[in-house]
C-alpha cells in the first residue's frame, strides 16, 4: 500500500499562487528574460495553471504540490519563489 502526503497549507498556498494570473505573467517575463525571448516570441499570457503547477513541483523538486507541506527543502524554495514573486510584483507598481 502506498502512502500519499496529504497537503495542507504549503500545498493551498501553491494552488492559489498557480491560479493567480499575475504569477503565470510573472513566469512569462522570468522565461523571455532568462532565455533572451521577446514579447513576441512569448506572449504575455502563455504560462497554464498547469505550466505554473510544474514549475513550482521542479523547483521545489517534488512530484506533487502536498509534498511541499511535509519536506523542509521544498517549503523553503516555495518561499523563495513567493519572495521573487512579491518582489516583482513591487517592481511592476513602481514602474507600471
Amino acid at each position: 500500500m502506498s502512502h500519499q502526503a496529504k497537503g495542507g497549507l504549503q500545498s493551498r498556498r501553491t494552488a492559489m499562487l498557480c491560479q493567480n494570473p499575475r504569477f503565470r505573467l510573472y513566469l512569462d517575463q522570468r522565461r523571455r528574460q532568462a532565455h533572451g525571448l521577446a514579447l513576441s516570441d512569448l506572449p504575455d499570457g502563455t504560462h497554464t495553471e498547469q505550466d505554473s503547477a510544474d514549475f513550482i513541483r521542479r523547483s521545489c523538486k517534488v512530484d506533487s504540490r502536498a509534498e511541499i507541506d511535509h519536506n523542509e527543502p521544498a517549503r523553503v524554495m516555495l518561499d523563495k519563489i513567493i519572495a521573487d514573486y512579491q518582489s516583482w510584483e513591487r517592481q511592476q507598481r513602481v514602474t507600471g
